[in-house]
């Protein structure tokens, strides 16, 4: 592109940022937590559909076309001279963890409306469609239990959804199922489950995401934003249990107890012990147990705790590191749960796979940001992002991270307008540079 070309693009992002930070407000002041600190917006609740409803009504003032698929993904397309051609797509999510914050997901879908308006605004007509995609549910795995293997609605559009999911992920607040809350937000999960699936590497050429990044790492370099080189593959627990019994914590000799919370204790110290071993070796590897109790009901001061329920979440870039921590999973639950007289069942692992952000996109992104005068270095992403699903659909992508100051998954995020224009004019001008446009 060249630089007079590059100007242009610039002003016109810049004219479109006050339409870009008014979406961001409203969306922020339509969906607060009850405590008022940070956001709620449950998948498929209703402070997801007040995003969509934003994202369309702002789309239809643009002049994009419209459309939604069988799952609530919503659309936003610039008519390309080619229609038949496979499309470019960017986009993010709006749906949130509990309390969390304003940015995450949010300022992508943003961003990629507001960059197919830029480049509507040139007078850009490009050679094949370039739509902006609001996402469901990719923060499902804090607003559906059960058995699923999470990033509900980008794998429903792109068909990775086993059918069953639609039975085994349940709503943590309603208890229905996923099927039963695709059908009671107005969508069709029997088209769900019985397909086709609306995208695929056949009819999308390339998809592009922005997103917060979730970590300190552009803090730490000074930087306003980042070009993903790729994200940890994961395993993942999301029932697990271990069952022992409950007896008198006075009463009972130490070496005859099934106590659930010791034995709980020794199976994360041990694969903490690993994971710390791995990194010692140069190895990539993050571990987390984001949920650990008792039976509130039954537990108390006086009593050996016979059962904990708790979550596992391994992560790491490396496919061998990742089944060596699977094997250990199995192999410390037997060892372990019988040395302590208890039985552990992890219920089902969901694994996915570590994925790789296309290495021409990514050349491509930095001569964007040599053009743009930006700083933007490879960061690694050790967050799973609905980008990740569409790799593993075989089509080629690529994300850009802008830099948040408050972290993530928090009310404290925070992401400057400095930055996300940044993040936003190197997602436009590699959208413009992808289109091939056709003034």
């Amino acid at each position: 592109m060249s630089q007079p070309d590059t100007n242009h693009l610039i002003a016109a992002v810049d004219a479109r940022m006050a339409m870009a930070t008014r979406l961001l407000e409203d969306l922020r002041a339509r969906t607060p937590d009850a405590d008022g600190a940070g956001v709620t917006r449950p998948s498929y609740g209703a402070g997801e559909q007040i995003g969509h409803d934003l994202m369309r009504a702002a789309a239809g003032d643009i002049g994009l076309e419209v459309t939604t698929d069988v799952a609530g993904n919503l659309y936003a397309t610039l008519p390309g001279h080619n229609r038949a051609a496979p499309r470019w797509i960017s986009g993010s999510h709006f749906d949130s963890v509990p309390n969390g914050g304003n940015f995450d997901g949010a300022a992508g879908t943003v961003a990629a409306l507001t960059a197919v308006a830029a480049l509507k605004d040139l007078g850009i007509r490009p050679r094949q469609d370039m739509t902006a995609m609001a996402i469901r549910a990719e923060e499902c795995s804090s607003w559906f239990t059960g058995q699923h293997g999470g990033h509900l609605g980008s794998r429903a559009a792109l068909g990775l959804l086993q059918p069953s999911e639609l039975d085994t992920a349940i709503h943590v607040a309603s208890g229905a199922t996923l099927g039963e809350s695709i059908d009671a937000a107005g969508f069709n999960a029997g088209t769900v489950r019985h397909g086709p699936a609306p995208l695929s590497a056949q009819n999308v050429a390339g998809f592009a995401e922005l997103h917060i990044e979730q970590g300190p790492v552009l803090i730490s370099a000074g930087v306003p934003a980042g070009i993903v080189t790729g994200i940890r593959g994961t395993i993942r627990a999301r029932n697990a249990h271990c069952l022992g019994a409950y007896s008198h914590s006075g009463a009972v000799p130490q070496e005859l107890r099934q106590d659930a919370v010791l034995a709980t204790a020794e199976l994360i110290h041990r694969v903490d012990e690993h994971c710390a071993a791995l990194r010692q070796r140069g190895h990539d590897v993050v571990f987390a147990v984001g949920r650990l109790h008792t039976d509130s009901k039954v537990d108390s001061l006086s009593k050996v705790p016979g059962e904990t329920t708790f979550t596992i979440d391994l992560r790491s870039q490396e496919e061998d590191v990742l089944a060596q921590l699977h094997a250990l999973l199995g192999t410390l639950s037997v060892e372990i749960g019988q040395s302590r007289n208890v039985r552990f069942d992890l219920g089902h692992l969901a694994l996915a796979d570590p994925t790789v952000m296309a290495p021409a996109f990514r050349a491509r992104l930095q001569d964007g940001a040599t053009a743009l005068g930006i700083k933007a270095p490879p960061v690694p992403c050790g967050a799973g992002h609905d980008a990740a699903e569409f790799v593993r659909a075989g089509i080629p992508t690529c994300m850009i991270f802008v830099r948040n100051t408050g972290e993530s998954h928090n009310p404290m995020e925070h992401m400057d307008v400095a930055d996300f224009r940044d993040g936003l004019l190197l997602l436009t001008w590699f959208l413009a540079a992808m289109a091939k446009a056709q003034g």
